[in-house]
């Protein structure tokens, strides 16, 4: 999964205009208007890698003995696969050949190293840069090892503004209600209800 999304960036920055990375599925919706999801980030003054220190079996429980002294367990991160990031960290991250062998030799099978390797690598090599929170909502409220997948009936102009303003974070060092971008699962059923009730929620309510 990472070499692929290593492929992804690698091609996208062989158009020198392409200032900004994101990473979405297709189970993703955009919360905002293109504008305002455009100026967003590219007034950024950071990255959107979620990282964090958690000893559980799906967080500590994952780091293989066999990465240290290179990568130890304190330094060992777990986040979501969804990020962005800019053209300096994204060229980073394609030309990294230290960290990556690493995890392809020792993050597989129940370590899934898309939860992993931006995390710690970033972590380890450029946390200025990053915010540390991902710009994609997504609900793990039940548990599971996959996410609550919202269908048609539970999508409403409420639930959609409650995602856009819903939360409090930082941005280029500013409290803000801004939190997330883009939101996850929506099934594929639940599209007419989306783009019906987006004029409302996007348009004029911003």
């Amino acid at each position: 999964m990472i070499e692929a999304e290593r492929r992804l960036l690698a091609n996208a920055l062989m158009d020198f205009s392409n200032q900004r990375f994101v990473l979405l599925s297709e189970a993703c919706i955009p919360l905002f208007n293109f504008s305002t999801i455009y100026a967003y980030l590219m007034n950024s003054t950071q990255s959107y890698i979620e990282a964090y220190d958690k000893d559980s079996p799906v967080a500590r429980g994952r780091y293989n003995e066999k990465m240290s002294p290179h990568i130890t367990i304190d330094q060992w991160r777990k986040g979501s696969q969804w990020f962005e990031m800019d053209r300096e960290l994204a060229l980073e991250v394609v030309s990294d050949q230290f960290y990556f062998p690493l995890f392809q030799s020792y993050c597989a099978n129940a370590c899934y190293s898309d939860e992993h390797y931006l995390p710690t690598f970033v972590t380890m090599k450029f946390t200025p840069k990053n915010s540390n929170r991902t710009l994609t909502w997504v609900d793990w409220s039940r548990p599971g090892i996959h996410p609550v997948t919202y269908l048609r009936p539970l999508v409403t102009v409420e639930f959609l503004k409650a995602l856009r303003h819903g939360s409090q974070c930082e941005y280029n060092g500013q409290s803000s209600n801004i939190c997330y971008l883009f939101a996850r699962k929506f099934s594929t059923d639940s599209l007419i209800r989306l783009l019906t009730f987006a004029p409302k929620v996007m348009y004029f309510n911003k």
